[in-house]
């Protein structure tokens, strides 16, 4: 089994992508969700997070306000507490994505699976993967699809883009670490054609690996 990387920044279309990829017969695990899931009440990372960050992330049902916990995280002088928080969510989405890629890798020996993460390269995870795809596309163009995405203004997307990317790696230190780029800057037949062809690739890679 081929175990494949797909990062990007933020709003650079990982999801749009990976969905891509899945209609072509491709495993995929998106750790954004594996990481709500755990931070749901009872999950694995609950606890810790209210205890590092307060109640005051808290809805009145005692579910996380994931902006809050955002604001909380990013907000200002962030870094130690954006710190803070993958320290605790971290391990445990890796615990998850272990245990899901050994129970593909038992049904499917011969596919391909694919984890879709934000900082794959961030958390130094990189060489969890035999292959790393990592998803580029204009700087206006993220601001813009966080806009329609979350439904602010642009001057909100532009602050909110802004104080997110200062916790990732700049874009041209993803591309030096991919194995293969994904321009998801244009139309989406032109970023279907290039996921096809990287498909072929990876494809052929899990093949080498027989």
């Amino acid at each position: 089994m081929l175990k494949v990387g797909l990062t990007g920044g933020i709003a650079s279309g990982k999801s749009v992508v990976g969905a891509m990829f899945t209609e072509l017969g491709v495993h995929l695990i998106q750790s954004d969700k594996v990481a709500h899931e755990l931070m749901e009440p009872g999950g694995a990372a609950y606890d810790q997070i209210v205890a590092q960050f307060g109640t005051g992330i808290l809805n009145p049902d005692r579910t996380i306000n994931r902006a809050r916990l955002a604001e909380a995280a990013f907000g200002g002088a962030a870094r130690s507490r954006i710190e803070r928080l993958n320290r605790i969510v971290h391990p445990a989405v890796i615990e998850r994505e272990s245990a899901w890629l050994q129970g593909i890798a038992r049904r499917d020996p011969h596919g391909i699976a694919m984890v879709e993460a934000a900082l794959i390269l961030e958390a130094r995870a990189a060489d969890r993967f035999d292959q790393l795809v990592v998803v580029t596309c204009r700087p206006e163009q993220r601001i813009s699809r966080w806009a329609a995405r979350v439904g602010v203004d642009m001057d909100t997307a532009r602050r909110e883009v802004t104080r997110r990317a200062a916790a990732q790696l700049p874009e041209e230190e993803k591309v030096k670490a991919a194995d293969y780029v994904i321009d998801n800057s244009g139309s989406l037949e032109e970023t279907r054609k290039q996921v096809e062809e990287t498909y072929q690739k990876l494809r052929r890679r899990e093949q080498e690996k027989v």
